[in-house]
Parts: structure tokens; C-alpha cells; sequence
């Protein structure tokens, strides 16, 4: 998979912005003033597919951060796509937010499985399982596995993934986007020690989620 080439505002935005700009200088050009709500709209489009530019951290047994937003759970489950015992974590992501998702580890991509759903609110915990959702199991150089879930919300209606099935994956690299408030879970093996408590906010890619054992 090719890395990214467009740092700064996500080629996913690239239609919505022009659109949105085309139709307010339109109507600028014959109503004037009238047009402010339109700008303010391709104002708000240009802002929600900002992608900035991510310092990866050093740290080897680190686990970043898959995307922006706020922690809203931190807890020992099983995770659903691999049968086994796991320490979930859960980034929740809002409309103000960046929606790049970026992969937490290195790792050989192992599988990549989409489920159609609702698209409840992305907050709540019932949204793992019943919203719209894309999961990515992927396996580091030294055997342990992970799965990280882009997960549908209440106003978002499209996941968006770029990786496949064998794809090598480094820690940062952009691998797929949701559109308009969504949510991310990260299933990690039990013994991996939390970095965030619930209510932090994080950054994609910068902010270590937690360290592995």
C-alpha cells in the first residue's frame, strides 16, 4: 500500500470542498451577503478533513493511538473477532475532529473483515457490535495480535479502509477514514498495560494508548 501523499486536508475532502465552495461563491456572485451560511458550511467541510502531518513515537512496545478523539472505554473483554481475552480500548470520535485513521503498531495485516450494522451513537457501548463496522486484524514481528475496528456512528455512513490482506503496515501510516463522527476499538492482549484513563483526549499516531508487556 502506498504511503498517503496528502498531508494536509485528506483526498477524501477533495470533492465536498470544491462543491461546497463552487455552490457559495455561486451564490455570493448573486446574492451577496446571503451566501454567509454557505461559507460557513465549506469552512466547516474544510476543517473536518484537515490531515495534519503525525510524529511517530520511538517507543518499540507502543501502541498508538488509531485516531483523534476522546478515550471512552478502557476494559478486560474478549475480543470478537479473534475468540480471545483482551484489554480494549475505545476512541471516540466527534464532527470536529481529524478522521484519518492511522495503524497503532507495525505489523503483517492478517485479515480485514466488514460487517454492515445501524448507526447508533458511536459513543455508546452497544455501537462495537451493532453499528457499521470494518475490523483489521493485524500481527506484529514478534507474534502478538492485534484488531483495530472503525466503527459507524450516528451521523457517519461510510467507512473508508485501504489495506488488505497481507498488507505490511508501519505504526502512523494512514490506512482508511471515516466519514462524520465516528469511533475506533483497539483490542490488545490482556497483559498490556493503559496509558489513557477514560475521558482523555488523543491524538492519532502521537499519543501512546498503551505499552505492551
Amino acid at each position: 500500500m502506498n504511503d498517503y501523499p496528502h498531508p494536509i486536508i485528506a483526498r477524501e475532502g477533495w470533492p465536498f470542498l470544491a462543491i461546497s465552495i463552487a455552490v457559495a461563491a455561486l451564490v455570493s456572485w448573486f446574492c451577496g451577503f446571503w451566501s454567509l451560511p454557505l461559507w460557513l458550511i465549506a469552512l466547516f467541510v474544510l476543517q473536518f478533513f484537515r490531515d495534519p502531518p503525525r510524529t511517530v513515537p520511538q517507543n518499540p512496545n507502543a501502541v498508538l493511538s488509531p485516531a483523534d478523539g476522546r478515550i471512552v472505554v478502557i476494559e478486560k473483554t474478549q475480543d470478537p473477532y479473534t475468540k480471545r481475552d483482551a484489554l480494549k480500548i475505545s476512541v471516540f470520535m466527534n464532527v470536529f475532529n481529524v478522521h484519518s485513521n492511522r495503524s497503532p503498531v507495525d505489523g503483517i495485516v492478517q485479515s480485514v473483515q466488514y460487517f454492515p450494522g445501524s448507526f447508533l451513537n458511536a459513543a455508546l457501548d452497544k455501537a462495537s457490535m451493532e453499528n457499521e463496522r470494518n475490523a483489521v486484524q493485524i500481527k506484529m514481528a514478534n507474534g502478538t495480535e492485534i484488531t483495530f475496528v472503525q466503527i459507524a456512528g450516528l451521523v457517519a455512513r461510510r467507512i473508508l479502509c485501504y489495506t488488505k490482506t497481507g498488507d505490511s503496515l508501519k505504526r502512523g501510516q494512514r490506512y482508511g477514514f471515516i466519514r462524520f463522527g465516528s469511533r475506533v476499538d483497539v483490542y490488545l492482549p490482556p497483559d498490556a498495560q493503559p496509558k489513557v484513563t477514560v475521558g482523555d483526549k488523543v491524538s492519532a499516531t502521537e499519543t501512546i494508548l498503551a505499552e505492551l508487556a
